[in-house]
């Protein structure tokens, strides 16, 4: 399989599970997606509308880029990206089923949702952010560019400043419940 097909097979699995958790939710009258939605003037929605566009970005970028198909390393390099990315898309799936109808794409004030603290979320406090980053920097591997880069690094560091503000919010929320669940599981990975 070429990894042009593998990647694309990467960017549509990944996106069809954010898509279809969209839809599902919906159809139970939940609004996943709560990124920048309402919070005008609220500390979160500069945050959350630069990440939106930089994650929204980075997929043309990426999709130009596999299309394209040249890279400036060798093909075991690559084949890391491809292996980044599978993981990515993994991670992503369990962090989706695991958080179950608690899950949302930006921060949701006003729906009353659950801490989640199973399965997945015994390694990691932000597995489907992990999972993000994994299928970013596996891709961009796969089909390294500067512009891919700079994209990809971009939406990294503003999905990281998104966690920084969610977890402000899961304080407030969730109070000495949330705390110690951080002081067991890593931001990222690691107990």
């Amino acid at each position: 399989m070429s990894l042009q097909i593998a990647a694309a097979l990467i960017l549509v699995l990944f996106y069809s599970v954010y898509i279809i958790k969209m839809i599902t939710q919906k159809v139970k009258g939940i609004q996943t997606d709560q990124i920048a939605r309402g919070k005008s003037g609220s500390r979160f929605f500069i945050i959350e509308l630069i990440m939106k566009v930089a994650t929204y970005s980075v997929i043309v970028v990426e999709i130009i880029s596999i299309t394209i198909n040249s890279s400036a390393l060798p093909w075991e390099l690559r084949f890391v990206g491809l292996i980044l990315g599978v993981t990515g898309d993994i991670i992503f799936i369990l962090a989706v089923w695991t958080m179950r109808d608690s899950w949302r794409a930006g921060i949701a004030e006003s729906d009353e949702t659950a801490i989640v603290t199973e399965g997945i979320y015994k390694i990691s406090r932000n597995p489907a952010f992990l999972g993000f980053d994994l299928v970013y920097i596996g891709v961009m591997i796969m089909f390294f560019n500067w512009i891919l880069f700079i994209f990809s690094v971009f939406a990294i560091v503003m999905l990281h400043l998104q966690i920084l503000q969610e977890e402000k919010y899961l304080i407030s929320a969730f109070g000495d419940e949330y705390s110690a669940y951080r002081k067991k599981v890593g931001r990222y990975i690691g107990r």
